[in-house]
């Protein structure tokens, strides 16, 4: 309902109805609509994390080709916005709200989410930087540089995944933001 309606048309007495419980049930269990909002947050980011993570595994433990292990990565991570098409509804809802939502609530989808997942991209890219497969001073600080060449452009012109975008588009705003982080992040 937080997706469909937004935080402040989600009425607990129409979750509650939409749910099969009383709203008593409701206050029970989370205390208040923002902590029920938080809950939301932080359980849908978990599953899209946990969903990053595998993925990010699958194609980085052991690359074959560097350019394309990042490309398939990259196609993997965008492949979740339409798997979980209501979690980034609420992600878009937060984004452009936020100076209206709860801190906690941007804060836990932050950490359970969105840092989560570029940590586990991190942690892959020292291994490649300490195998000799790519230079960085900081592969936190490169996580962040492939996140914004791989994924900028497609999320500012989709409208943060609201409109689709034609995916052999997708796919050359990829391949281009791959080649230019390899550009920067490959030993000379």
């Amino acid at each position: 309902m937080f997706a469909r309606d937004g935080y402040a048309r989600a009425s607990i007495d129409a979750i509650a109805l939409e749910a099969g419980v009383s709203t008593r049930t409701i206050y029970n269990h989370f205390g208040d609509k923002e902590t029920l909002f938080t809950s939301v947050v932080t359980e849908s980011s978990a599953r899209v994390r946990d969903a990053l993570i595998a993925r990010t595994r699958e194609c980085l433990d052991s690359p074959a080709d560097l350019e394309t292990s990042l490309i398939a990565v990259a196609q993997a991570w965008m492949a979740t916005m339409e798997e979980f098409g209501e979690h980034f509804a609420l992600i878009r809802l937060i984004t452009s709200e936020a100076n209206h939502f709860p801190s906690q609530a941007r804060e836990a989808w932050q950490h359970t989410g969105p840092e989560a997942a570029r940590a586990e991209l991190a942690r892959h890219f020292d291994l490649l930087i300490r195998q000799g497969l790519l230079t960085a001073h900081d592969p936190h600080r490169a996580a962040i540089h492939f996140h914004l060449l791989a994924f900028a452009e497609i999320m500012e012109r989709s409208h943060q995944g609201a409109a689709a975008l034609d995916k052999a588009e997708v796919n050359t705003i990829i391949i281009a933001g791959i080649k230019t982080f390899l550009r920067g992040h490959l030993p000379r």
